[in-house]
């Protein structure tokens, strides 16, 4: 495995600055996870809002100004890198390289590839699937494959994410996040309100923090969710998760050539390219895309779908004291058309992460950013229209679909062209 030592020159990491001020109620596990980041910060009294600038964006694989372009080349080189068994791929796994599942239409971007998630739901309890709720989908020698085992009632497919401005989200303030939670139940009168899960930042020793990588929001910094994906998605040992998968709960050590921990370096690699891309850029903006934006806040879609985020402050720490907001993605705005909590809009998977059983059928919203770049939408990738996509929403998102459903034939193709061009 080719062994690319980055130097990076940066170290983010977080203060917090509220994009929107609001009540400071959070669940006790969120607030708990605020305390132990705070009394990590070291001169976040110094740290001041600055002049917010625009993200950059573009489907061009250039960096965002985080590194220059030729270390970016090479952290991009390594993220499109195929494995092999003997640079310790498996031996179970969904795919041989990270670009496999993030490719379109530019490196970093959606795909097609779904994963599958599985357990069991007892009418009050999920329960893991033996070995864990995701099911790989590969593996090194048919005798291990993993099969959905008897009893297991819960099954679902997820959509490989889009992960260009990632960098922007990672640094994102906790207090943002958290506000936008509280102020969407107010807008909504009470009938939305986006979960927060505090989950662990595994190289900053477990410190908590709010969740806003995956499905489930079950990472919160680009390394530990680098590491999750190497040797969950990958099959790969890295210092963040040394621990090989199970084939449905028993152990594949017989068919691991390399014993411990695979590769040590890629997943700093992973986090630099992820960091250093720019954000998904919009489409022909027409006047019919306009109106329906207009249409799109009307019926209040935009609710849990925000257009803009804030980043925190350049200087201010963040993963729980791990790094460092650099000025490349300090005081940037950008527009992901998501709010990046937990919601019950009716289309919940049945699986249970980091979030406790409360989270079960809760999805993070998905971002809009993009979106036209993918032919197969939500989470499960099992509506094939925008329209398809907008009837599916029950739950806390009701009656936005009721609005939709009232809407002139003029109105709604104007809604559709504004998400087209997203």
């Amino acid at each position: 495995m080719k062994r690319l030592k980055l130097v990076l020159a940066v170290s983010f990491a977080a203060t917090y600055v509220c994009l929107v001020i609001f009540s400071d109620k959070v669940s006790s596990q969120t607030g708990k996870a605020e305390k132990q980041d705070l009394s990590e910060l070291s001169g976040a009294q110094n740290i001041t809002l600055g002049v917010a600038t625009e993200a950059p964006a573009g489907f061009d694989n250039l960096t965002n100004g985080l590194v220059d372009q030729t270390a970016f080349d090479t952290a991009l080189d390594v993220f499109k890198e195929v494995e092999d068994f003997d640079e310790g791929l498996g031996p179970i796994y969904n795919a041989a390289s990270c670009a496999e599942c993030h490719a379109n239409p530019v490196t970093g971007g959606i795909s097609q590839v779904t994963e599958l998630r599985v357990g069991r739901f007892n009418g009050f309890t999920f329960t893991d699937h033996p070995g864990g709720s995701l099911i790989q989908s590969r593996a090194s020698d048919a005798s291990i494959q993993e099969h959905l085992l008897d009893g297991n009632n819960v099954a679902s497919f997820r959509s490989s994410l889009n992960i260009l401005g990632d960098g922007f989200v990672e640094a994102v303030a906790n207090d943002t996040l958290i506000a936008l939670s509280q102020n969407q139940f107010f807008q909504s009168g009470g009938r939305i309100s986006g979960q927060i899960v505090a989950v662990p930042v595994v190289e900053a020793n477990g410190v908590l923090r709010v969740g806003r990588f995956g499905w489930k929001n079950q990472q919160a910094s680009l390394l530990s969710f680098s590491g999750d994906a190497y040797v969950n998605e990958m099959g790969i040992t890295n210092p963040l998760f040394p621990i090989e998968n199970t084939s449905n709960g028993n152990s594949v050590d017989i068919f691991d050539p390399i014993p411990g921990i695979e590769n040590e370096e890629d997943i700093n690699a992973f986090a630099l390219f992820m960091r250093s891309t720019k954000v998904p850029p919009r489409g022909e903006i027409t006047a019919a895309a306009i109106s329906g934006e207009r249409v799109f806040n009307a019926i209040s879609c935009s609710i849990c779908h925000v257009q803009t985020l804030r980043t925190a402050p350049a200087g201010t720490l963040i993963n729980g004291g791990a790094m460092t907001v650099p000025p490349a993605l300090g005081d940037k705005l950008f527009h992901p058309f998501g709010d990046f909590l937990l919601h019950d809009v009716g289309t919940g998977d049945g699986i249970v992460q980091n979030g406790g059983q409360s989270t079960r059928n809760k999805v993070r919203t998905a971002p809009l950013w993009g979106v036209r770049t993918r032919n197969r939408l939500m989470h499960d990738g099992e509506s094939l229209t925008f329209t398809d996509a907008i009837l599916r929403h029950r739950g806390e998102a009701s009656f936005v679909t009721s609005r939709f459903n009232v809407l002139s034939a003029m109105e709604k193709r104007d809604l559709i062209t504004f998400l087209k061009s997203l």
